[in-house]
């Protein structure tokens, strides 16, 4: 029978994977590329502006950005915009899990729960710029995709400041190191969510006729939250504690200012007031995605906890060892418990299960705020899809549009990622890409499917 050991000598035969610290030819050649392009459109900047802005970015990013911030709101993307964004975001994920991974930050699934954390605060505020809360000296920074850039910037800064106190203090065991480590990250952590309630929340108070019952409640919950959730992951590293906790804590006033639009609308910026709050959709949007979730995480668990005992990671190879050389071994690396419990244990993963319900939830809420709200989509592709859908409905008689047609692809494409997501495997230098290609799905399926969710509770 073989042995870990055994299989280890097969493997140490082949030529080893790249060091986690040295950049692959195609991340050299993208970082440089989106170096060239960045720089490119500086010097255009300046020394052409007129080709390069006011008849090239600005009628293609900023002017539908000011639409969709200004009274008459939802600008729809175009496809030369859905381009820039597509190849923006891929080239980051490129760029930035190599960085990541030379500075040697964690990725794994304690990573991705706090950066699911960070995902759902944007369309928490975006819901609250779609209500027409923040002032308009501000509220251009909550739209897409300033809106992604800006708490990016919060990200850095928060992951930065816990990683330098963490480093100092995270092998420091027992209690002292834990209290060093609280005395100096918990106060920054509050001052940095007061921080941000005063530039961003506290404004728009002057603003709108509001009651503030909620908004105190929201805030006392946030900072509550932030100090609990800090405390009850004394096993996590320091940045990534840091960052679910800011994050946890941001959601939970940001929420409150939900239910304070609840409790006590405001006029929008159109005129308009919003409907009255509705739960049922949450029901469909929320619930049923929770359902698969549940099911999927039992069917993975049990492999999970095997295969964290015996010190592997779900998909990851072994620090060294490459893709070819384990394919090529095929029969070897059978018997490895990688191999034997990696496929169901991903299944209950926090990476699988935020992308499953992710794009469900963004399915589901697409199909019921257009076929049941009256709502209409931004994104040219998708609303091509639910074009098609609208047209088999008149065929058929149906009295809906065709946005069901939206949910059944969006679910399709989502297995089968899933499927090919559980059955591939990844070097150990390339975790970090895996997290960012995740992180990258949730922004453009959990955060406008929570969006959405939002609005159609509201009546937004």
């Amino acid at each position: 029978m073989a042995t870990i050991e055994s299989i280890d000598e097969v493997l140490a035969t082949h030529q080893p994977a790249l060091p986690s610290t040295r950049l692959s030819m195609v991340e050299q050649t993208l970082t440089r590329l989106l170096l060239f392009v960045v720089l490119g459109v500086l010097l255009g900047l300046v020394l052409m502006p007129e080709t390069v802005w006011d008849n090239g970015l600005r009628p293609i990013i900023w002017e539908p950005i000011q639409q969709d911030a200004g009274a008459q709101g939802d600008a729809g993307y175009s496809y030369q915009n859905t381009a820039i964004y597509t190849f923006g975001l891929l080239a980051s994920v490129v760029v930035f899990q190599a960085l990541f991974r030379t500075l040697q930050l964690p990725a794994d699934d304690k990573m991705m729960i706090a950066l699911i954390a960070w995902v759902c605060l944007a369309p928490i505020f975006r819901v609250l710029e779609d209500a027409d809360f923040f002032p308009s000296s501000i509220d251009w920074l909550l739209i897409s995709p300033i809106i992604h850039l800006h708490l990016a910037t919060w990200l850095i800064a928060i992951g930065f400041v816990s990683h330098l106190v963490g480093k100092k203090w995270d092998d420091v065991g027992g209690d002292i190191g834990e209290l060093n480590i609280r005395m100096r990250i918990v106060p920054i952590l509050c001052l940095a969510l007061l921080f941000m309630w005063a530039i961003l929340f506290r404004p728009g108070y002057a603003v709108h006729d509001m009651g503030l019952m909620w908004v105190i409640i929201g805030l006392g919950i946030g900072f509550a939250s932030l100090i609990f959730t800090f405390h009850a992951t004394r096993e996590w590293p320091t940045i990534t504690r840091g960052l679910l906790a800011f994050a946890v804590g941001a959601c939970f006033v940001g929420l409150g200012h939900w239910a304070q639009l609840a409790a006590t609308p405001w006029l929008q910026e159109s005129g308009r007031m919003p409907n009255d709050v509705v739960f049922w959709p949450a029901l469909i949007v929320l619930g049923i995605p929770g359902l698969i979730c549940a099911v999927l995480y039992r069917m993975g668990k049990d492999d999970a906890r095997q295969l964290k005992l015996t010190g592997f990671e779900a998909g990851v190879l072994p620090e060294g060892v490459t893709i070819k050389s384990w394919e090529t071994e095929e029969k070897v690396v059978a018997k490895h418990p990688i191999e034997q419990l990696s496929n169901k244990a991903l299944l209950a993963s926090p990476l699988v299960l935020a992308m499953v319900f992710g794009q469900l939830c963004d399915g589901f809420a697409t199909m019921v705020g257009i076929d049941y709200f009256g709502y209409s989509e931004k994104h040219p592709l998708s609303d091509a899809v639910i074009q098609y859908g609208g047209g088999i409905s008149d065929n058929m008689g149906w009295d809906v549009e065709g946005a069901w047609l939206f949910a059944i692809v969006k679910a399709i494409l989502v297995g089968t990622i899933t499927y090919i997501f559980v059955e591939m495997r990844v070097e150990n230098r390339q975790k970090h890409l895996r997290l960012l290609i995740v992180l990258a799905v949730l922004i453009v399926g959990l955060a406008p499917g929570i969006r959405d969710i939002g609005r159609l509770m509201l009546g937004v």
